[in-house]
């Protein structure tokens, strides 16, 4: 972060707010319904860890153990021990926050959280350290399975350097899988000298464009949104200094592929999910246009294709067809804005 912007975070996280209920806006606040998996993680949580918790949306992708996170802003910890348990004692979590006051929460229950899993090690550590300058911590380049955010990608001035850095530690097959805020449009600049604005997640909010133009740049081809809401401004005074732009929270999943296509072109080919990753026996979501039923051919498009079958959910998949004849654009694959107005909002297929 610039200096300004880390600085705010810092004391809006770290002095400002003593607690989840301090928030003044819904958009540090989850309201997606938890899988009964993700449930059972949370009820695992210290209540302090889980007292101090500003995420927007839930960064527990599937088909975890065994794997390497990195969580970007991990604050308190809550989601990173709901990942330690997903990952499994096998795995490990790497936090990152650059604020003292969180960090020492999130460390002081290190021990607590690895007795509670039943683990005779703690699988989990957290660094302080910026994270639009990740090179400082030293971290290795591929060397992490999964990067995870939630919600703090909008506090950094420097989206860019987090999204180049991010895809620079993932290996090969890796995602970047995070929830964040948007805006239907770019705001103003001094909106982001608003310490409230800003702490609150809205003044660096991306317009959601610009997301998809910098994500790209970074080597992350085809983001796929996973679900979105519309957030309600219920202050009205920080409703008025915003008015009239709209904000999202939105979870992406970034696949770190080489080849991937700037659309959803059409091989001929399919998959089949053969079940197996839990809590989606019945039914794997790889974002909000591809709910994939166990058993059924599904047709998908190049890119999706590479997405399940060069990451670590091709034991799940049979695969049909290659790209030696090509069909045109799936259609309905546009460019509008993609968030829903609603709470959340997925369809059963596109390509």
């Amino acid at each position: 972060m610039d200096d300004a912007s880390l600085a705010n975070a810092r004391d809006y996280y770290g002095n400002v707010l003593t607690g989840s209920r301090d928030l003044r806006t819904d958009a540090c606040a989850t309201i997606d319904p938890a899988s009964p998996v993700v449930r059972a993680a949370l009820a695992n949580i210290h209540p302090e860890v889980g007292g101090r918790y500003y995420g927007c949306g839930l960064i527990a992708p599937a088909c975890l153990q065994g794997a390497r996170v990195l969580d970007l802003g991990s604050g308190a910890g809550q989601d990173a021990y709901v990942l330690a348990q997903l990952v499994g004692p096998n795995g490990a979590v790497t936090g990152v926050d650059a604020t003292p006051e969180q960090l020492a929460v999130a460390r002081a229950h290190l021990d607590w959280h690895r007795v509670r899993f039943g683990y005779s090690r703690s699988n989990v550590e957290f660094l302080e350290g910026d994270i639009a300058n990740l090179e400082a911590l030293g971290l290795a380049a591929e060397s992490y399975d999964v990067v995870v955010s939630n919600c703090v990608f909008n506090l950094v001035a420097d989206k860019a350097a987090v999204f180049a850095a991010s895809h620079k530690l993932l290996k090969h097959g890796g995602e970047l899988y995070f929830s964040d805020v948007y805006a239907d449009r770019r705001l103003p600049a001094a909106l982001a000298a608003d310490p409230v604005l800003h702490g609150e997640c809205l003044a660096g909010a991306l317009y959601w464009n610009d997301f998809l133009r910098i994500a790209k740049t970074a080597g992350f081809a085809d983001p796929r949104l996973v679900r979105s809401r519309r957030l309600a401004i219920n202050d009205d005074a920080i409703a008025a200094k915003l008015a009239p732009a709209r904000f999202y929270s939105a979870t992406y999943r970034l696949f770190k592929l080489g080849g991937l296509e700037s659309a959803c072109e059409d091989y001929g080919q399919a998959v089949r999910y053969k079940g197996g990753i839990e809590g989606e026996e019945a039914a794997f979501t790889l974002d909000a246009h591809h709910v994939i039923e166990a058993g059924r051919i599904f047709p998908v498009c190049g890119n999706t294709y590479s997405m399940l079958g060069e990451t670590r959910f091709a034991p799940h998949f049979d695969f049909f067809g290659d790209k030696s004849r090509h069909f045109g654009i799936f259609e309905g694959c546009g460019t509008q804005i993609p968030f829903s107005d609603g709470i959340d909002k997925a369809a059963a297929v596109c390509c």
